[in-house]
C-alpha cells in the first residue's frame, strides 16, 4: 500500500534522488546500522537472533561496497534505502527491522557526522604532511637572503627560511580549525527519529560510545536540523585553501623569468601546445584558481541553510555535493602543494641579488637617525628623500656623498654607509618572530614541536 495514487513524475525522481553522490556514505551508514542493530537487540527492542542476521547481512553488504559489487538498483533513491534494501533481500523480512527507532532523518545526519569527522582527520594528516615538507625546505635555505614584498615591491630582505615558516603558521592555525570542526561532530544525532524522538526505550549513549561521539545531541530538533559541522568544514577548507592559494601565487611569480628565483619539479609543471620553450607551474596555478571553487560551497551551504525553518527540510540533501567536492578539491590541493614544495628548486644568486638591493634598507637607515634621537616620523621623511635624490640622479644609496648626506640630516656620518652593507640588515631583525637566524630557528624549534 501507498499513501500515493500516482507514480513519481520521472524528472521529479530526477530531481529527488542523491543515490548519484550521497552512495560515498556507504561505509559510514553501515556502521552506524551495525551499533544500531546491536543495540536494538541489547535493548530487546528486536530478538538477539534478529540482531545477529542483520549483523551478518551488513558483513556482505560491507564486503559489497568494498569490493564494488553491491548491487545498485535503478529505483534506489537514496544510499540507505539501498542498503536497506539489500539488507532485507540478504536477511528476508527480518531486515525490515533495521529501521525500527530510527528515521533517515537522524541517519542522514549521523553518517554526514562520520563523514565530515573522518575528513577532517584527513585533512589535518595533509596539512601536517605538508607543514613538515615546508620545514624541511625552510632548514636546508636557513641562510638564503631574498627579497621581502609588500604591494609587491621590495620592502625589506628576509631569509628565505623565514619566508616559507610563515605558511607554517598558517597552516597550523588551520590545524586548529579542523579540531574545532571535529568537536562540532562530537554529538550523536542518531536516536532523535525524524524529529520528536522514539518510542522505545533505546541506549543512544551506547551508540554514541561505539561509534566515536563523545556524547548524544542533547534536542531532538536540533539533531535532525543541525548541519553546523558540515558549514565549520568548508569554514576550514575554505580558508586553508586560501592559504594554499596564496602559495601557489607565490611560486608562480617565483618561477616566472622576471623573478626566475625558483623552479617546479617537471613532475609538477606542463608544456605548451604552441610554444616548445614553455614549462608553466600549472599546477601552482590551479591552487589559486580551486580556492575560490571550496569559498563557494561555503557561501552556497550557507544559503542552503538560511532561513530555513526547522527541522529537516529537502534543501538539505543539498549539503552533500558541497562537501564532497569540497572534501576532494581540498585533499587534492593539499597533495599537490606537498609535491611541489618537496620538489622546488631555488636559485640562490638570484635571491641574492635581489636581496642585495640597497633601497629595501632605507628604513635601516631611518632606524638609525631614530637611535640618535630623531622622531621616526621626521627621520622617515629625511630617508625618503635621499631615496628621492637617489633615484633621480640614476644611483644607489650608498653612492651618496657625505656632502648630500649633510644636506639632509647632521645625524648621519659614516654609519649611514655602514647601515647599507647588506651583511647587517637581515641579522638586525631579531625581534621575537623577526627574520635573524636566531629567531628562525627558534620557529624551526617550534614548529618542529607543534609536529
Amino acid at each position: 500500500m501507498s499513501r500515493f495514487s500516482e507514480p513519481q513524475h520521472p524528472v521529479f525522481r530526477q530531481l529527488n534522488a542523491s543515490i548519484g553522490f550521497d552512495w560515498r556514505l556507504g561505509p559510514y551508514d553501515v556502521s552506524l546500522s551495525r551499533a544500531h542493530a546491536a543495540m536494538l537487540a541489547q535493548q530487546g527492542i528486536i530478538g538477539t537472533e534478529d540482531g545477529e542476521a542483520l549483523q551478518r547481512a551488513l558483513d556482505l553488504v560491507e564486503q559489497e561496497l568494498q569490493d564494488g559489487t553491491f548491487p545498485f538498483e535503478p529505483d534506489d533513491e537514496d544510499v540507505h534505502m539501498a542498503i536497506e534494501r539489500r539488507v532485507i533481500e540478504l536477511a528476508g523480512p527480518v531486515g525490515g527491522k533495521l529501521h525500527t527507532a530510527r528515521s533517515r532523518n537522524d541517519q542522514v545526519a549521523t553518517d554526514m557526522a562520520l563523514f565530515t569527522r573522518a575528513h577532517a582527520q584527513a585533512a589535518a594528516d595533509a596539512i601536517r604532511t605538508l607543514m613538515r615538507a615546508l620545514i624541511e625546505v625552510a632548514e636546508r635555505h636557513l641562510d638564503w637572503p631574498m627579497p621581502g614584498y609588500t604591494h609587491l615591491q621590495r620592502a625589506q630582505p628576509v631569509y628565505l627560511s623565514h619566508h616559507l615558516l610563515a605558511y607554517v603558521w598558517m597552516l597550523a592555525r588551520d590545524l586548529e580549525r579542523f579540531a574545532a570542526v571535529e568537536a562540532a561532530t562530537a554529538r550523536l544525532p542518531l536516536g532523535a527519529g525524524a524529529l520528536a524522538g522514539v518510542n522505545f526505550d533505546t541506549d543512544r549513549r551506547r551508540v554514541a560510545r561505539e561509534l566515536g561521539f563523545g556524547g548524544v545531541a542533547e534536542n531532538s530538533i536540533d539533531a535532525v536540523s543541525n548541519r553546523d559541522f558540515v558549514l565549520d568544514y568548508l569554514a576550514a577548507a575554505a580558508t586553508c585553501g586560501t592559504h594554499l592559494s596564496r602559495l601557489g601565487a607565490e611560486i608562480v611569480l617565483w618561477s616566472s623569468s622576471e623573478f626566475g628565483f625558483a623552479e617546479v619539479s617537471d613532475a609538477w609543471a606542463s608544456g605548451s601546445s604552441i610554444m616548445p620553450q614553455k614549462k608553466t607551474p600549472d599546477a601552482a596555478e590551479l591552487l589559486r584558481a580551486k580556492a575560490p571553487r571550496i569559498a563557494g560551497h561555503l557561501v552556497a551551504l550557507h544559503g542552503v541553510m538560511h532561513a530555513l525553518p526547522l527541522t529537516y527540510n529537502k534543501d538539505m540533501q543539498e549539503d552533500k555535493e558541497h562537501l564532497f567536492d569540497a572534501v576532494d578539491t581540498l585533499e587534492l590541493c593539499l597533495a599537490a602543494a606537498t609535491g611541489m614544495i618537496e620538489g622546488i628548486a631555488f636559485d640562490r644568486e638570484r635571491l641574492a641579488a635581489a636581496a642585495s638591493d640597497e633601497f629595501p634598507a632605507a628604513t635601516d637607515v631611518a632606524d638609525l637617525l631614530v637611535r640618535r634621537g630623531m622622531p621616526f616620523r621626521e627621520s622617515h621623511g629625511v630617508i625618503a628623500g635621499l631615496v628621492k635624490r637617489a633615484v633621480d640622479s640614476g644611483r644607489t644609496l650608498s653612492q651618496l656623498t657625505r656632502e648630500e648626506l649633510a644636506e639632509h640630516s647632521a645625524l648621519l656620518d659614516d654609519e649611514y654607509y655602514t647601515v647599507l652593507n647588506g651583511t647587517t640588515w637581515l641579522e638586525s631583525k631579531d625581534s621575537e618572530g623577526g627574520t635573524s637566524q636566531r629567531r628562525v630557528r627558534e620557529q624551526l624549534e617550534r614548529a618542529r614541536a607543534l609536529l
